[in-house]
């Protein structure tokens, strides 16, 4: 009756899923579970188990009653046989049970039921007889004499390596040493010998470490395979090593057909580069022109044409990336694109800002400027900072985003054409009369070097104060980048002009009016040196 009960329930519960161990599909395309019987690591067959009874556990219980069999001298192993009965065949000890196997155990291995068990008899028979013959004492004495040979010859093997690599590093010293020397005298020390030396040791110390490891892992296969009660870690420990590089190397050679198409891709997008690069410094060096395109535009537009490459060359790679599927690397990608947007947005900014101050052609490089409270020689123009150099030979940098928020003021960009007009103001009292004012400080300019004869310097009255005249000084220069020495020696020429000729600057205050009017008399118009043909 027993019986009965574990035959329907055993049909009931594969009604649905018969599935081979050759893992051919199902009926309802459901995977039948399997585990392997395990006796001291090794897998004599796998069975099959049902919900209330899974398979994990089946395989425990029939590898616990083989064990417990073996272990009693008394069950001898040619008493194990199989037994039929009317819905399963029974593999016997004697009066003991081992196993069950009904016909949905035959249908998984796609044999008749008495085949697969007159085959798990006689595995369990060797089993049976292996168990026992493992744990006499003479394997055990001979498991125990290969151990400590296996250990002398793991120590000896570990010696050599360690004498054989002292000796091949001592080799190559002896050998190329010089030859180093020689290398870093040619290459100005570009290549140092102790660089080398240091690659080389590190190389053979690493060969030498993964050598004595492997070693190592083969000595502890073998040993652990010596003994019944530590075999059962063997091949995990087995496996632990080697199915990870079966994995990889499958997993190189699925790869192949990808990595060619992007050493192929990479390859085509650098000499794209390079050939972009060419033509973008044919512009630059005016080798190229093209109408319209200014060459001081070419190295800005090569480099966001580069990122436009670099950028569509990424997009095409991502697919054939190792690993781009999977969610982990989706999320470093995505978690990198936040961090790259919330941080980066002055950058950006800065960047764009850089690309329309260089379009626009505010300025350019040797350009003296001023932008805000800065005023300097532009030394070089980048994608987010322009650098100028004060006269204080201070170097400043300039955000591009604050040189579109500010006004700037170049002094070269019309200098070249028309020259610079540089312009100072100083304030006479109304005694002295205005024609005189006018020559002394035309003087004073024709005197200054850096300032132009033509056009002519000229001189504006700006306004008429309470207590004196405000002239203003304008004198042409080309030559910008000296504003501050030509001012420096324009002030001292009208100071002396006017020292010389006896005339008091009332700059930068007046405090008082002498007992006598301020007033000049005709017959004074004209004093010296004031030419009264010229000036009326």
């Amino acid at each position: 009756m027993r019986q009965i009960l574990i035959a329907v329930t055993m049909f009931l519960s594969f009604a649905g899923s018969h599935v081979a161990l050759s893992g051919e599909p199902a009926r309802n395309d459901a995977a039948v579970q399997t585990a392997p019987v395990r006796v001291d690591g090794v897998a004599l067959f796998p069975v099959r188990g049902i919900a209330a009874h899974p398979a994990r556990e089946r395989a425990a219980s029939i590898a616990g009653r083989i064990k417990a069999i073996a272990a009693d001298p008394a069950v001898k192993a040619d008493t194990i046989a199989a037994v039929e009965q009317d819905h399963s065949t029974d593999i016997m000890a004697g009066d003991r049970i081992i196993m069950s196997i009904f016909d949905e155990d035959a249908e998984l291995e796609g044999v008749h039921r008495r085949r697969l068990a007159t085959v798990y008899e006689r595995k369990i028979r060797e089993s049976v007889e292996a168990y026992r013959r493992d744990r006499a004492m003479g394997s055990i004495l001979r498991g125990t004499g290969a151990t400590l040979g296996a250990t002398v010859l793991l120590i000896a093997l570990i010696m050599i390596i360690r004498r054989s690599l002292r000796r091949l590093l001592a080799a190559f010293e002896a050998k190329y040493t010089a030859r180093l020397r020689d290398l870093q005298a040619k290459s100005h020390d570009i290549v140092r010998t102790e660089w080398v030396w240091l690659t080389i040791r590190g190389g053979l110390r690493t060969f030498g470490v993964v050598l004595i490891l492997l070693l190592a892992l083969l000595y502890l296969d073998l040993v652990l395979r010596l003994f019944p009660w530590t075999r059962i870690y063997a091949i995990p420990l087995l496996e632990l090593v080697v199915d990870p590089l079966r994995n990889m190397g499958i997993d190189i050679l699925d790869y192949l057909p990808k990595l060619v198409f992007l050493i192929i891709l990479i390859f085509i997008a650098h000499f794209g580069l390079r050939a972009l690069k060419v033509f973008f410094l044919g512009i630059q060096r005016s080798r190229i022109a093209i109408s319209g395109f200014e060459p001081e535009w070419a190295m800005p537009v090569y480099k966001v044409t580069r990122l436009g490459v670099i950028a569509f060359t990424v997009v095409v790679a991502y697919p054939y990336i190792p690993g781009s599927e999977s969610p982990a690397f989706k999320g470093v990608s995505i978690f990198l694109g936040i961090v790259f947007s919330l941080g980066s947005s002055s950058t950006i900014s800065n960047i764009i800002a850089g690309y329309i101050v260089i379009f626009r052609r505010a300025f350019k490089t040797g350009d003296r400027v001023k932008i805000g409270a800065h005023m300097g020689d532009v030394l070089e123009m980048r994608l987010q900072a322009t650098h100028l150099r004060t006269i204080k030979n201070e170097e400043v940098i300039v955000p591009n985003s604050t040189i579109l928020s500010t006004e700037v003021v170049n002094y070269s960009s019309l200098a070249r054409k028309g020259g610079l007009i540089l312009h100072t103001t100083v304030t006479i009292g109304y005694d002295t009369p205005w024609r005189q004012v006018h020559a002394m400080l035309l003087l004073a300019a024709e005197r200054t070097a850096g300032l132009l004869k033509e056009p002519k310097p000229f001189v504006l009255q700006t306004a008429l104060n309470d207590f004196y005249v405000s002239y203003e000084l304008n004198a042409y220069t080309d030559r910008p980048l000296d504003m501050a020495t030509i001012y420096s020696d324009l002030h001292r020429n009208i100071q002396d002009a006017f020292n010389e000729f006896g005339v008091q600057i009332m700059s930068p205050h007046y405090l008082g009016d002498p007992a006598k009017a301020k007033i000049v008399p005709k017959e004074k118009w004209h004093p010296a040196p004031a030419d009264p043909e010229k000036q009326s």
